[in-house]
């Protein structure tokens, strides 16, 4: 069996989503005994990723003044990301040749040109793992309850959803992405099941796509003793502890809006005996205007805190708009805290019914807010659904069967390649 070397490209180094699932998945390669290097756009500021520049991680910087021009004008004229033309230059770089297979992660946001795709594809096979919805759209990472893009785009009803786009050029972005594709080579990786029906509606249908979940070290995150948790952040004993997390608490499709018009229908007692507990930016004013006892951890990367914080809690609280396999509610499953959130996306393939949790309608914050009710006042019930969560963590989403799933993507993808080779030879 041919040997396999691995090159990520992903965006921002050491925050967001996809670049911690990006980081998670590698990490899990390397310690399969894959040789994996995570080539970063971007590194953000006081992130781990400034102290990682090692033999694995490589930060693809960018000085280029040309470009610079290129990408401002083209933004103006809403075409957000094919001005970083040094994309093309990747292929002369020792990591890129050295990679017998490439893995594309986020490939949006401000660092590299999906135009490079088929050059870069031309001579290695590539998977492109999605991470949201932005590789078969006119420019939005989730288009909520718009299908043009089965279509063709045009007309976006949403431009200022993210990236956001200065003028509507959606249709002819989705054409020259089809363009684009019609000369890569690729393999498409969805991690949830939600996701892999979008794509199979798609301009991404001529490819193969495989569903893969994303994997999660199950010794960082795992139940601890509940109260010891509370103690360590201050939380008086006695409270039920509600706790919700996103990277803005502000950020409209993470549902801020609609946990407060839940919070404010709560029945008055629970109120009083209920500590809200949050990660990211934006807490205090949640607090403020449900009048609940609220602790704020802000933003927190480190995994042995955020396992401690989802053991602190009774339930974690999720009000998406939109979401492919959060990994908040992955982390949450791991250690064994049951979860309410709304039916969208690839929310439902964790927040299982009656099983690991309570799934709101969408947008319906009054039913949000009684399924929030209806399990803390059952304790027999979380109790249950704890466990669930836990087991169905070990069995179904260990980093280690996320890796092998790749492992034997790669190698087939790669024995594709030189059957393909052969048949062109002969």
């Amino acid at each position: 069996m041919e040997s396999v070397s691995v090159l990520h490209i992903n965006t921002w180094g050491g925050i967001g989503g996809a670049f911690i699932a990006s980081d998670r998945l590698h990490t899990a390669l390397l310690n399969s005994g894959i040789d994996s290097t995570l080539a970063y756009g971007k590194v953000f500021k006081n992130s781990d990723s400034e102290i990682k520049e090692l033999n694995h991680y490589i930060a693809i910087k960018k000085d280029n003044k040309i470009e610079g021009i290129l990408t401002k004008l083209l933004k103006k004229v809403g075409l957000n990301d094919i001005g970083y033309i040094s994309s093309f230059e990747l292929i002369n770089h020792e990591y890129f040749k050295r990679a017998t297979a490439l893995n594309f992660h986020n490939i949006h946001s401000d660092y590299f040109s999906y135009l490079a795709l088929s050059i870069l594809t031309a001579n290695k096979p590539a998977v492109f793992t999605l991470h949201d919805m932005w590789s078969f759209t006119g420019h939005c990472a989730y288009s909520y309850d718009c299908e043009r893009w089965k279509t063709g785009c045009g007309k976006c009803p949403y431009p200022d959803s993210q990236p956001s786009i200065c003028i509507d050029n959606t249709h002819l972005e989705w054409k020259l992405k089809n363009w684009v594709y019609n000369r890569s080579n690729l393999t498409i990786v969805t991690p949830s099941s939600w996701l892999a029906e979008q794509a199979k509606q798609s301009m991404l249908n001529r490819f193969p796509i495989h569903h893969i979940p994303y994997g999660i070290d199950t010794e960082a995150y795992q139940p601890l003793d509940p109260e010891e948790c509370r103690s360590l952040l201050g939380i008086p004993t006695g409270k039920k502890v509600l706790m919700f997390g996103a990277q803005s608490l502000t950020d409209s499709r993470k549902g801020g809006d609609l946990l407060l018009k839940a919070l404010q229908t709560f029945p008055p007692s629970l109120t009083n005996e209920t500590v809200l507990l949050t990660l990211g930016d934006g807490g205090e004013a949640i607090s403020q205007t449900v009048g609940m006892a609220t602790v704020n951890l802000g933003y927190v990367s480190n995994d042995r805190l955020k396992s401690i914080a989802y053991s602190a809690a009774d339930l974690f609280i999720f009000p998406t708009r939109a979401d492919n396999l959060p990994l908040v509610l992955q982390e949450s499953m791991a250690c064994g805290t049951p979860m309410v959130s709304f039916k969208v996306g690839g929310v439902p393939d964790l927040v299982r019914p009656g099983i690991t949790g309570y799934l709101a309608t969408p947008e319906d914050a009054d039913d949000f807010c009684n399924g929030i009710v209806e399990l803390l006042e059952d304790e027999n019930l979380r109790d249950r659904m704890s466990q669930n969560c836990r087991a169905i963590a070990l069995t179904e989403y260990p980093l280690e069967l996320q890796a092998q799933r790749y492992i034997e993507l790669y190698h087939q993808v790669l024995n594709r390649q030189v059957s393909d080779e052969c048949k062109a030879f002969t």
